[in-house]
């Protein structure tokens, strides 16, 4: 597999789909490089199924940087996708494109990835500007829960199905070579692919779009707080996770764990030797050497 750059996506349009998987570490990095995995999102969405929080709101520049240099050591061939967190570009345009320009610097990503339609186009088209892969994410924003009270379906009528398609042209137009379409009708994704010149990524938004992102945890059978209906587990590691560490925890508690097996051997006269120094050091030391010792 070549390395996957932000133009080879691109041109996938209309050729063939794209897989996308979030990767936080570099162990799950390495594993999806494994599976030929195109690109690696590290998510703002570590959040929650790693860091633990409710949403994905908390998560700070620092944090997303620290996992994007995990992920990135661990990607040969995908491309990783950085998340810019939750004011990290909302702020104003120059700050946009500085941070931004962090995640390649520091974090060594490849593009970045933010929320919104033609309300973020300044922070796009500047960011672009900077020689900065952006791809863009439209439908349900995460960033923007509590504006839309909840993890909800978006583009349910005529006239945000519309906003929805003019937001991803906008979006495309400023230089995003690729857009998110989370949580819509798979009919108004499937529209919105064929008028974009530029791959669309579903994540809950059907089968039509160019390739689609899941959570990585969320594929493997991870994560139990919560599993929207988009989601396919294809393995459930999380209760295989804990029944081989109750095992473990068994074994040690029995006395099992661990066995001749596991541990390492000695020289018989190395050992004697070391025996023999510990009785001399001992005697040598005189009697307060030993002053409380129970032997």
């Amino acid at each position: 597999m070549t390395k996957v750059t932000a133009p080879a996506v691109l041109a996938a349009k209309g050729t063939r789909k794209l897989a996308m998987l979030t990767a936080y570490d570099f162990a799950a990095a390495r594993l999806a490089e494994a599976a030929g995995v195109d690109m690696l999102l590290v998510g703002d969405s570590l959040a929650m199924v790693v860091l633990g929080h409710e949403d994905t709101l908390s998560v700070t520049m620092e944090e997303m940087l620290h996992h994007t240099r995990a992920v990135s050591r661990g990607a040969e061939n995908a491309l990783v996708v950085a998340d810019m967190p939750f004011l990290s570009y909302q702020v104003s345009v120059p700050e946009a494109v500085a941070n931004a320009g962090r995640f390649l610097k520091e974090g060594r990503a490849g593009a970045v990835k933010l929320e919104g339609g033609r309300e973020v186009l300044p922070q796009v088209r500047a960011i672009v500007a900077a020689g900065i892969p952006v791809i863009g994410h439209v439908g349900l924003t995460p960033q923007h829960v509590a504006a839309l009270g909840g993890f909800k379906v978006q583009s349910k009528t005529a006239e945000a199905a519309a906003r929805l398609l003019e937001d991803a042209m906008a979006l495309a137009e400023a230089g995003c070579f690729a857009v998110v379409l989370e949580c819509i009708p798979a009919a108004v994704a499937a529209v919105v692919t064929k008028h974009l010149p530029v791959p669309t990524i579903g994540i809950g938004a059907g089968a039509d779009c160019d390739g689609q992102v899941l959570v990585f945890h969320d594929v493997l059978g991870l994560y139990d707080r919560f599993l929207p209906k988009f989601v396919k587990q294809y393995a459930k590691l999380g209760d295989l996770a804990v029944e081989a560490l109750t095992q473990w925890a068994d074994a040690v508690r029995n006395g099992v764990f661990p066995g001749p097996e596991h541990v390492f051997s000695m020289a018989p006269d190395a050992y004697a030797a070391f025996i023999s120094r510990i009785h001399t050091d001992a005697t040598a030391a005189g009697p307060e050497a030993t002053k409380g010792d129970p032997a």
